[in-house]
């Protein structure tokens, strides 16, 4: 959206016009129907979420899914889907002329002063890695099976702090990253062709509480259940991590926020 903003990036035109390595389909998708998972590119399959591969490049991690079909004729159906964002990033790499965590450090991390966050590079000591847990029914703790998470940057694959998180979420409502009207259109939510809301914006899950907009984004791989829980209008953010996966955290930040804002 900051490419957008600055005339670099067309949300309607061809995505291959800023990614060329990703192959036509029998229909175009824009960057517009890939933020809001309206593209038809498939989410995970198999055991793909538990790949040890490490990827050294977007454009590398692409041929993961690149060559298969879509699942339906872009703008008619809603299907959430990392690897579509994995596109994006390549998209911002052909817009910007960088490469998308250098974009990211530059124009989010370092202007919403997130000192902390990072790419969670296997190969790479970062201090006061918190250890991942999966909880089983009988409330034992196992530790988190073993991930490169390189194949996904831009859809996960970056280790934070609950801190540097929530420092995202001021700058969010500050209107740091984007202009109001851009954050606003961001906030509404995608239609499908035939006129059905989708529920999701370009980037946020958008939902109505007493009248009140709400933006959330829950996510989880290994090691890790993360929830970002956003009340712009009364400058509320819940930022919440985890280190045991398929926690509720989503739940969670929900019900602080409504203390809050009580």
């Amino acid at each position: 959206m900051q490419l957008a903003e600055r005339g670099k990036l067309d949300l309607d035109a061809p995505i291959q016009k800023y990614c060329r390595p990703f192959p036509e389909k029998p229909w175009p998708i824009t960057a517009r129907e890939l933020l809001g998972h309206l593209s038809g590119i498939r989410h995970y399959r198999g055991d793909e979420m538990a790949s040890t591969r490490h990827y050294n490049s977007m454009v590398e991690s692409l041929k993961i899914f690149q060559d298969d079909p879509l699942l339906f004729e872009p703008g008619t159906k809603f299907t959430y889907t990392t690897y579509g964002y994995t596109v994006l990033g390549c998209a911002v790499e052909g817009a910007s002329g960088m490469k998308f965590t250098d974009f990211l450090r530059h124009n989010v991390f370092e202007p919403a002063g997130m000192d902390n966050i990072r790419v969670d590079d296997i190969f790479e000591i970062i201090a006061n890695r918190a250890q991942g847990y999966q909880k089983l029914k009988n409330g034992e703790l196992r530790n988190s099976g073993l991930a490169d998470t390189s194949y996904k940057i831009p859809g996960g694959g970056l280790a934070s702090t609950v801190v540097d998180l929530a420092k995202f979420a001021v700058a969010v409502e500050n209107d740091v990253f984007v202009k109001k009207q851009t954050l606003e259109r961001m906030s509404t939510p995608e239609k499908t062709r035939d006129g059905h809301s989708t529920g999701y914006g370009l980037g946020w899950g958008i939902a109505e509480k007493n009248g009140l907009k709400i933006l959330v984004h829950t996510g989880g791989q290994q090691r890790v259940s993360t929830a970002l829980y956003l009340v712009p209008e009364r400058g509320v953010a819940v930022a919440i991590m985890s280190n045991v996966e398929e926690a509720d955290v989503g739940a969670l930040a929900q019900k602080i926020a409504d203390v809050v804002l009580q």
